[in-house]
């Protein structure tokens, strides 16, 4: 029975091609098919695939259009009939899919589209790597742009998402078994599209994605169903900041409340009043940015909500995320001022239902709020200062002795204008000379207008009222007014000093960390930012030492932190000192994060030079090492043959017949050239290890490199496969040479008997990105396991049970440090069936005229084991 209303939409979402998605569709339609639903194929891809195949055996199939687009014929599903049809279920696979031109749609999720609001629910596949939102992403990982995709908003509207999941080396097998591909797209397609960081990264995006989406589900049905209270699906602990000291130990121990179970969320929340103000009027936004860092570092989330009641605000944030745990920590005031209220620790525990408080204590409980702010008078410099007490003393005065001389204005309105006066007198000259003018002008009131006149007594009650109402008015519009003037100026200093610190921000992520590029230009921001001559950061070796200079910009910088205008230590033995002009104090605070900045840079340069240093020492002691080894064994092994070759041919004792005299002769000069082979790769890697090579870089042609790497090995025992229509790449021939034979000796030295080695070139050029070729050795040997791939490339190392008298593993390091040279990488990859597989990649010279189009990932499962 088909639906009146709108139909429903099922989607399969696969982590990648190959996972099964189209195979676990076809099984839910047999479910429902056992269930009595009318389920039909609309359109299903089974790309060759046996198993897919045999599902779609039993189901009823709409038989497919036949198109015809630019003299090729295509088939796409058959939409009109489909509706036509009308079943009450329909199979349509590869939702992103593009119809040919001449199709009711454009693209097959408007075809769903179509069958959903006539009432047929649907059944459908896609990848992650599809969905419109993400294909940056997935082209940044894989390389290849999707053509085909489809828009998220399509997808999250459908009313069941099923997720296909599968481990990448489990695709990988199931592809190298032949259940995705056929054997001839195999190894391209484990060796591209295929490699298990690009399956896991794509794993990762598609749980990410189903994870989202589960928590909109689960929001949805909360809000539809009026549920207010937190459902524990998953611990998620808010912490509330302050801004005060105590925010660190609050943050760490939610920290440790969430990392007790798996998947546990920390989000921390200031709340500010939305006049600009902390919650609780005690924050410091330095000790803010401080926090903020500390959760960032610790995995969690910091959020910023603006609201008048910190505690209803909290609460609000917890029940908007669906918290299950809040921590807060013991008030910091002490107990006296508990008579303006319970605090907002007490007041969340009491409102805060099904979630849990927790309060935790601190140094700082009972002490941090024991006296009232001092209210801090606004520098409105001295012209305006000298203004305004003008107005606030002299103004009351002038003021009653205009309005003496005038008739009939009422006691009222003299009071409206000596109320101006002090207001006027709040705007220029700030809170102190208008409170003088209230005062003076009260008593003008008093003496001049209140019955009886030219006293300060005052017969009528109601003019008694009048008059400490005007008093109180005033002073408390000339509070008003000030705080405004100050909130002014403060906003407009915060926003210069976020500015800076933004300015500075991205002085330090424009180079090097810690580098002295990167410390002179912090300097030169230092002294633009404060309007100063000079600026150096100064050093001693110890508290009494003498000072030197690290780092300075401007001319003239003071050699001592005595001799500067403005200095900032930054422990006992680092200064910044600054000469131009003195700064004021609230300068000072901005001026110290600078400093703090500029110490920091100078410990990750010391920290980067020491560690590169300590590398550096550790891998020449370990070079020696081996090196010795090697001269000890290695090369004394072809040295004692020929020793002994030659001995026995000098003998008198014995007479040698010709073959005897040639197999000795022979023995002589594979020694030899075994141990040329040897000194040869003892000389390359010296030349690596001391940074001497210097390849000539040059447009060169893969196919006359290739045949001369070869000359070390029987021609019998390799099978080229090098294209001539290769584009030229850009490296030096002889270095690329030398690494080739390296590689391609080694091959050969672990393929079994029989077998040959395979030697095969492609382009990749991947879209919008720089074009490569692509040389794979690939063997049949023993292989190499995963653990292990990356060790076979150091200097000194032989895989497994090598022979001690087969070199002295050299050989593919000295391939990896020449082709790195060129701008090149070389990785060790599984072949398929087993083996081993080094893939050489060098990047083309330039594009050729026509590039082959990069290969799209399979439209379907895919993967292969890969074995080395």
């Amino acid at each position: 029975m088909v639906h009146m209303g709108r139909g429903r939409l099922r989607i399969y979402l696969g982590a990648a091609p190959g996972v099964g998605k189209t195979y676990a569709m076809l099984a839910e339609a047999h479910r429902r098919l056992e269930r009595g639903t009318d389920v039909v194929v609309g359109f299903v891809e089974d790309h060759g695939r046996r198993n897919t195949a045999a599902l779609v055996t039993g189901l009823e199939t709409v038989p497919r259009r036949e198109m015809t687009h630019r003299g090729a014929s295509f088939t796409e599903m058959d939409l009109d009939a489909l509706l036509a049809r009308r079943p009450e279920a329909a199979l349509v696979d590869e939702l992103a899919h593009t119809n040919v031109p001449g199709c009711r749609n454009a693209k097959r999720w408007q075809d769903v589209e179509a069958l959903l609001a006539a009432g047929i629910d649907v059944v459908s596949t896609v990848n992650i790597q599809h969905l419109e939102s993400l294909g940056d992403v997935v082209e940044g990982i894989t390389g290849v742009r999707q053509r085909e995709t489809v828009p998220d908003e399509v997808v999250r509207r459908a009313d069941q998402i099923e997720l296909v999941d599968m481990d990448p080396q489990a695709l990988r097998r199931r592809l190298a078994h032949g259940n995705v591909y056929a054997p001839e797209k195999i190894d391209a397609a484990l060796a591209n599209y295929f490699r298990p960081g690009n399956l896991t990264a794509l794993r990762e995006l598609a749980l990410l994605w189903t994870a989202d989406r589960v928590d909109e589900y689960l929001q949805k049905y909360r809000a539809e169903q009026g549920i207010e209270g937190t459902w524990q699906a998953r611990e998620r602990i808010v912490v509330g900041l302050t801004g005060g000291p105590e925010g660190a130990t609050l943050v760490r121990r939610a920290a440790r409340i969430a990392a007790r179970g798996s998947g546990g969320e920390l989000l921390a929340v200031h709340i500010s009043r939305s006049d600009g103000l902390a919650g609780s009027g005690s924050g410091s936004s330095q000790t803010l940015i401080e926090q903020r860092a500390l959760v960032e570092s610790l995995g969690g989330t910091f959020h910023a909500v603006l609201g008048d009641d910190p505690a209803a605000g909290l609460l609000d944030f917890a029940r908007g995320v669906n918290a299950t745990q809040i921590v807060l920590g013991t008030s910091r005031r002490p107990a006296w001022q508990y008579l303006y209220g319970p605090g907002v620790g007490a007041t969340v525990t009491r409102a805060s239902g099904d979630i849990d408080v927790h309060i935790v204590t601190h140094e700082h409980a009972a002490k941090g709020l024991g006296r009232l702010p001092i209210r801090k008078v606004t520098d409105l410099g001295r012209p305006r200062a000298v203004a305004g007490w003008l107005i606030g003393l002299g103004g009351p005065p002038l003021l009653a002795l205009l309005l003496t001389h005038t008739e009939g204005l009422g006691l009222s309105t003299d009071m409206l204008l000596f109320l101006s006066l002090t207001v006027c007198a709040a705007l220029v000259g700030g809170l102190f000379p208008a409170i003088a003018s209230a005062l003076v002008g009260s008593s003008a009131l008093n003496y001049y207008f209140a019955p009886p006149i030219h006293t300060f007594t005052i017969d009528e009650p109601q003019n008694i009222m009048a008059v400490a109402i005007f008093t109180a008015v005033g002073i408390a519009v000339a509070s008003v007014v000030d705080l405004a003037a100050r909130r002014t100026h403060q906003a407009a200093r915060s926003q210069t000093e976020a500015q800076t610190l933004s300015a500075l921000a991205g002085t330090l992520l424009r180079g090097a960390p810690g580098g002295d590029g990167v410390l002179t230009a912090l300097l030169e921001q230092v002294r633009e930012t404060f309007q100063q001559d000079s600026a150096v950061l100064l050093e001693r070796p110890d508290p009494l030492g003498p000072w030197h200079t690290v780092a300075s910009a401007g001319p003239h910088p003071p050699e001592r932190p005595e001799s500067a205008d403005v200095d900032v230590p930054v422990g006992d033995t680092l200064a910044l000192a600054l000469r131009g002009r003195v700064l004021p104090a609230e300068d000072r605070r901005l001026l110290g994060a600078f400093a703090a900045q500029a110490a920091v840079l100078l410990e990750r340069r010391r920290l980067a030079g020491e560690a590169a240093a300590a590398r550096r020492e550790a891998e020449g002691n370990r070079i020696r090492t081996a090196l010795l080894a090697a001269v000890s064994h290695d090369l004394r092994t072809p040295l004692a043959g020929i020793k002994a070759s030659v001995t026995s041919l000098r003998s008198a004792d014995v007479e040698w017949d010709e073959e005897d005299e040639a197999e000795l002769l022979a023995g002589i000069e594979a020694g030899a050239d075994r141990l040329d082979h040897l000194i040869n790769n003892l000389l390359d890697m010296s030349r690596l290890q001391t940074g001497t090579v210097t390849p000539l870089i040059q447009e060169t042609d893969l196919d006359e490199v290739v045949p001369f790497a070869l000359g070390g090995v029987p021609p019998e025992a390799v099978r080229l496969d090098v294209p001539e229509s290769l584009p030229m790449i850009r490296a030096d021939g002889g270095l690329l040479e030398r690494s080739l034979a390296n590689l391609v000796e080694n091959a050969v030295k672990y393929s079994p008997a029989g077998v040959k080695v395979l030697v095969k070139a492609d382009a990749l050029v991947p879209a919008g990105g720089p074009g490569r070729v692509e040389l794979r050795i690939v063997d049949r040997g023993p292989g190499v396991p995963e653990d292990a791939k990356e060790r076979i490339f150091a200097p000194f190392q032989r895989y497994g049970d090598a022979p001690r008298g087969a070199g002295v593993g050299l050989g593919l390091a000295v391939a990896r440090g020449f082709v790195e040279a060129m701008d090149g990488t070389i990785t060790a990859e599984d072949t398929p069936g087993g083996g081993l597989t080094m893939v050489v990649s060098l990047p083309v010279a330039g594009r050729p005229p026509g590039p082959p189009e990069p290969v799209p990932p399979p439209p379907e499962p895919m993967d292969r084991a890969s074995h080395v």
